[in-house]
């Protein structure tokens, strides 16, 4: 059938009528797109020479479709029949008539583009490369054949380079040669084709290039516009190959940096590509170009202010005559009153140069700070407006990288980043004042931008500079030349400035700011109105910041006019989103801080705000904005709509939607609090209804909510009595469910305790009925919620100590009593002794125990039970009981240490829970005596070389916390263990100054600082436990105070680097009969290495070298273990992030680990769990390669090879999609 429907297409074709002829072609095209056209041999040969054919028709409009008709076409023919026509349109392009030439060219880079990679492009490009080489080589070929030829040689290279092996030493001979041509046209497409060819030949012939061009730019005599060429040629190669041209840097750098120096006064253009060079060598080859970072530093200074045609004083005549006017997309020197002067552009190559050091050497901030910080900021006033938003960015860049290296640390100690940086902000907020004062919108866009970042880097550091700022913020809302980019910036950095300083700052200034951004509220574009709408919620917290009596500003003049500007936005219909969402959020604001001088208003407000929360679309900002109102300390007055919300809000806790949900649960706690007896009792059994089917361990955070509302519903007895009840019938059987889930913990668990003190406390509810209910739980074997689990004895002990304390003295003594009645007659189940013990460990932890006699000899005895978890429950309850009255129960832990060497290890861990109560919680505590602490100590480290291992950590942690009690004693005793001839009592006094380092600043910190290095040098020791235990310290130093070890980080990197390659001598095969099985005793000491390596990026960027780290110790853990790749896709996702310059460079090499991994099959009789961790591996991976894909720059041609052909196809694409989703939610909620 398709061979019927072309013969009558082919007949058509043939008409001398162009118009049959075009539609004839049209057909073919359409028949050629169909999926299930197919040819025979002999109609196939027939089409392909009538498109051909048709190529050569006098009518443009065919020739073209005869174009579109060859892409379906080679993929329909067969292979020779492709090489065919490739052949015929080659002959064409070299020895054709201009028109045929243009039509054939353009027909083979179509076909080109559209074969597939396989046979038929090997056969293509063995077909394709001779003659291409010979239409460049030859002296015959005119200048435009030339041009034709490398076009297409670039797009095959770009496509098929890896196929053509064979021929690039002659395609590297042809091309070297055209970059001496007359033709600056040919040079530059010479230039693109050796870059593409560059990516895909070998490192030897990239050297013979790189050396020949070398060479030439050595010649002093060869023609400027020659040397610009090899200089360009050298970017190119850069930019190409990335690390692979590394090795030649010592070389080049130097060449290039002579030129840029000893270049002629009017060859700026030589200048500008030297200065694009180097800038390229920091970005692609980060490691290599390390030993002249500083060289390039002191260059890209010194050009950022080259300018030999203007003196300072010129400059200052020009700036008083500019009129403002701009064109976004012009650069050229228009301008300017010279033409010829292009001197911008070395300044512009300068400043880019310099960005890519800030951004590539996060190590050298400090230096940077020095040497370029001044220099930039000097730099403010550039004449020409495209090199001074370079300079701008360029400090942008310098404050982003301040902001990553510094994060969350807030030190402005004089040796910090930050104070450093608060050192320059007067000097920074005077030059951009004025460019505030500039004509130019793009540069008030971008000085604001300035402005931005250095407020999220350092907050409150502009308190002494608002009142200068201020006019340009009013003149960059109120200036009819502003346009909508210039408003966000100036109301984004109003935003920003006034949520991180003090009020008070404000407030001589808020006149001069409302009227303009009251203005802005009513814009028509939408993303201003939002904006403007967020500053409002700002200054309404700024006029009014607390509630006292005077008020320290007089707000009142402000109220009517903040108040009718957000209810104009709040009542429009037709409005984005957005505008929609920020207004009731703002008049949320307002009610809450200003609702008492707006009581009149309040009846208008209220209902529309009530509307709003019936709307699917606002209703979660309307949630949240009564939870906002119902926090006020002022008490609105909500009556006309209390009700109709509270049943609004019940109603949502029925909802799927999760977010809203959460929302409503915190503003029905909010309501309940501030109006509990205004709420009637139909609308408590209403919400207690909700609750009992949102308590539960699917959504602990959830379950946190609910019971916490529980809790508030039962405290107001006088007006709501029967609440209690409502909620021991319909809440009670879920938290009983609850308590024994193996996943409570954290807040939920808090809650659910809470809310058991609140239930005893509550009417008509029976201490000892609930007391039974919660521990018959434990007792039960099957229950709701299946068997119980281990952790939820804990939660289940926790939440009787609570409501026994709750309960009172009496009840709490006789459920001691009869508990210490269970333990002695042991005749109770495993579970039942169990929960005793823990139990009493809970209570006896918050009370002191000692009133019932001899209770320590009944927990001791459960020691010589043949269950370890009674053991061990025993333990724990013996140190918790001790911690209620220290003074009589720890010499009698003391003692029993001494004299039952059988039960140590349990003792240990008794003392230990009373040496961790003691240091974590200083409120209430006996100090411990002098004998005491001396008896500990010599108990301890006489354990510290136990043989086992068990016993050891526990030593480590007694220590650990100890140290934290008596620092001036315990620091140096540990100190001084540190070269202690056994490798346990190392292992263990580093683990001990690992649990010292705590987040909270503590007084032991002083004692640490001066002699941890002694701790985290033994990351050198010969003993590969001492060596984890020091990379463990280091990890927890770098997490918790980052500040104790940055100074040691030049020490310390080169031994934990060392820990992350794989050793063969810790390598051993285990004979085990039948088969043999290694095992790798260096696999721990290698994840947590790179863990720690995790840990530092966060915290000490600033010291770590990316470049050296990634080549080769990165690489080598994307290659190993599963339990070390996955620590190192995290790094890799980190670095892509925070210094994706470093692994741009070397994203060739990454290729390969990572295909590796995603393409990771496992065995066909695997078992379920390594089908599993199989798939962990792969989502990680492509987490990584995600993270990879979204680093600004331009990626490898093999990196976007593995993409397009790996990741984005087969199996991998749903998966890879899946990632993309959950990346992208989170740094849309990041943001």
């Amino acid at each position: 059938m398709a061979s019927l429907a072309v013969g009558l297409i082919l007949e058509k074709i043939a008409s001398k009528d162009k118009d049959f002829r075009y539609m004839a072609t049209s057909d073919l095209l359409n028949e050629l797109q169909k999926d299930n056209f197919k040819l025979d041999s002999d109609t196939e040969r027939k089409v392909s020479q009538i498109v051909l054919q048709q190529l050569d028709d006098a009518s443009g409009d065919i020739s073209g479709l005869a174009v579109k008709c060859l892409a379906p076409l080679v993929k329909k023919v067969s292979e020779c029949r492709v090489v065919e026509i490739v052949d015929s349109l080659c002959q064409r392009l070299l020895t054709g008539r201009e028109q045929q030439r243009d039509i054939a060219s353009i027909a083979l880079k179509t076909v080109v583009a559209e074969i597939s990679s396989g046979s038929v492009a090997q056969c293509v490009v063995v077909s394709l490369t001779p003659k291409l080489i010979k239409g460049i080589t030859s002296s015959e070929t005119s200048t435009e054949i030339k041009s034709e030829c490398l076009d297409i040689l670039c797009d095959i290279l770009h496509r098929f380079g890896g196929l053509m092996t064979a021929d690039h030493e002659k395609l590297l001979n042809a091309l070297l040669v055209q970059l001496n041509l007359q033709r600056a046209g040919l040079r530059k497409r010479a230039i693109q084709c050796l870059a593409t060819l560059a990516s895909s030949m070998s490192d030897d012939l990239l050297a013979r290039a790189t050396i020949t061009v070398v060479q030439i730019l050595k010649n002093k005599e060869v023609r400027p516009e020659m040397t610009r060429t090899n200089i360009q040629m050298i970017g190119a190669f850069c930019r190409a190959v990335g690390y692979r041209f590394g090795p030649h840097l010592n070389e080049v750098v130097p060449l290039l940096i002579s030129y840029c120096e000893n270049a002629s006064e009017n060859d700026d253009e030589l200048r500008e590509n030297s200065l694009q060079d180097l800038e390229c060598f920091v970005v692609r080859c980060p490691r290599d170009v390390a030993p002249h970072t500083n060289t390039i530093l002191d260059l890209t200074l010194e050009y950022l202010s080259y300018d030999p045609n203007f003196t300072d004083d010129m400059v200052e005549d020009q700036d008083e005559d500019i009129d403002g006017e701009e064109e976004e997309d012009e650069e050229s020197a228009d301008e300017y009153s010279d033409d010829e002067d292009v001197s911008w552009k070395v300044r512009r190559a300068a400043a880019k140069c310099l960005s890519a050091v800030i951004s590539s050497r996060p190590e050298m901030l400090a230096t940077l700070y020095v040497k370029a910080s001044p220099r930039l900021i000097e730099r403010f006033k550039e004449r020409e407006e495209n090199v001074k938003i370079d300079v701008f960015n360029a400090f942008i860049d310098l404050l982003r990288q301040t902001g990553n290296v510094t994060k969350g640390s807030g030190d402005i100690r004089s040796s910090s980043l930050l104070y450093v940086l608060q050192q320059e902000v007067p000097k920074v907020v005077k030059s951009l004042n004025k460019q505030l004062r500039e004509k130019s919108v793009k540069t008030k866009v971008g000085a604001f931008s300035v402005l931005k970042e250095l407020v999220i880097v350092l907050p409150d550091s502009l308190s002494d500079h608002v009142g200068s700022l201020v006019p340009g913020i009013e003149r960059a809302l109120n200036d009819k030349t502003s346009n909508s980019n210039l408003k966000i910036e100036a109301l984004v950095f109003t935003r920003l400035v006034m949520a991180s300083h003090s009020s008070a700052v404000f407030h001589p200034h808020i006149r001069a700011l409302s009227g303009p951004v009251l203005a802005a509220v009513g814009e028509r574009y939408y993303k201003v109105t939002a904006e403007a709408l967020r500053v409002c919620g700002e200054l309404v917290k700024a006029i009014r910041p607390n509630f006292d009596m005077p008020p320290v500003f007089n707000f009142i003049p402000f109220v009517q006019p903040i108040y009718n500007a957000i209810f104009k936005r709040l009542t429009a219909q037709d409005q984005d989103q957005e505008v929609k969402e920020c207004a009731i959020s703002c008049m949320g604001l307002v009610i809450s801080i200003l609702g008492d001088q707006l009581k009149k208003e309040l009846g208008m407000c209220l209902p529309l705000l009530m509307e709003r929360l019936r709307n699917e679309i606002t209703r979660l900002t309307a949630v949240k904005a009564f939870a906002t109102i119902a926090e006020s300390p002022l008490k609105i007055d909500l009556s006309s709509v209390l009700e109709q919300v509270v049943t609004e809000l019940t109603t949502f806790l029925r909802k799927n939607n999760r977010a809203l949900r959460q929302a409503s649960l915190g503003t029905l706690n909010s309501l309940l609090k501030a109006y509990s007896n205004k709420i009637s009792p139909s609308s408590y059994e209403s919400i207690v209804t909700e609750l009992s089917s949102l308590i539960s361990d699917a959504d602990l955070h959830m379950t946190a909510l609910a019971l916490e509302l529980c809790c508030t519903m039962m405290v107001d007895k006088q007006h709501h009595a029967n609440a209690g009840m409502l909620i021991r019938e319909r809440v009670l059987p879920q938290a009983l469910v609850l308590v024994k889930s193996s996943l409570l913990q954290g807040q939920a668990l808090q809650m659910l305790q809470g809310f058991f003190a609140a239930l005893v406390q509550s009417a008509n509810t029976s201490f000892k009925t609930l007391l039974e209910s919660l521990l018959s739980t434990a007792r039960s074997t099957v229950a709701p919620g299946g068997p119980v689990s281990k952790q939820a004895f804990y939660s289940i002990a926790q939440c009787a100590a609570v409501l026994c304390l709750a309960a009172g003295d009496a009840e709490c003594s006789s459920t001691v009593a009869m508990l210490v009645t269970t333990l002695r007659t042991s005749n109770g189940t495993d579970a039942t002794q169990l929960l005793s013990l823990l139990c009493l460990g809970e209570i006896g932890r918050r009370r002191d125990l000692s009133a019932h006699a001899n209770i320590e000899v009944v927990v001791i005895g459960s020691f010589q039970s043949p269950s370890e978890e009674i053991k061990a429950a025993a333990s724990y309850a013996l140190g918790n009981i001790a911690v209620g009255n220290l003074a009589q129960y720890l010499p009698f832990i003391l003692n029993e240490i001494d004299r039952q060497a059988k039960l140590q290890y349990l003792l240990l861990h008794s003392l230990k829970e009373v040496i961790a109560r003691q240091s974590l919680n200083g409120e209430g505590k006996v100090d411990l005596r002098d004998a005491d602490v001396q008896k500990i100590l010599s108990l301890l480290f006489t354990h510290c070389e136990s043989e086992e291992e068990g016993v050891r950590n526990v030593v480590a942690e007694c220590l650990g916390k100890l140290a934290f009690i008596e620092p001036e004693k315990l620091v140096p005793a540990l100190k001084e263990r540190t070269a202690s001839p056994s490798a346990f009592t190392r292992a263990t006094v580093v683990i001990a100054i690992k649990y010292t380092i705590v987040e909270r600043p503590q007084p032991i910190d002083a004692y640490i600082k001066p002699c941890i290095a002694s701790f985290l040098l033994l990351i050198k020791d010969e003993d590969r436990h001492v060596r984890r235990a020091a990379v463990s310290a280091l990890s927890t130093a770098a997490h918790n105070k980052p500040g104790l070890v940055k100074d040691l980080l030049p020490t310390l990197l080169p031994l934990l680097y060392d820990q992350t390659v794989v050793k063969k001598e810790l390598i051993r095969t285990v004979d085990l009969g039948p088969f043999k099985h290694i095992v790798d005793d260096g696999l721990e000491l290698r994840k947590g290495a790179f863990e720690c390596m995790d840990t530092l990026l966060d915290g000490c960027l600033d010291q770590i070298d990316p470049s050296y780290f990634i080549t080769p110790f990165l690489l080598s853990g994307l290659s190993d273990h599963y339990d070390v790749k996955m620590p190192c896709h995290l790094i890799l996702s980190k670095l892509a992030n925070k210094c994706g310059a470093a692994v741009l460079a070397v994203m060739d090499r990454l290729v390969d680990p990572l295909e590796k991994t995603v393409t990771n099959k496992t065995k066909p009789d695997a078992v379920k769990q390594e089908v599993d961790r199989n798939e962990d591996m792969i989502r990680s991976a492509l987490r990584a390669i995600d993270s990879l894909n979204r680093i600004n720059g331009e990626p490898s041609v093999r990196f976007k090879a593995f993409m397009s052909h790996v990741v984005k196809s087969g199996s991998l694409a749903e998966k890879y999609s899946a990632v993309r989703h959950e990346n992208c939610l989170f740094f849309s909620w990041c943001i």
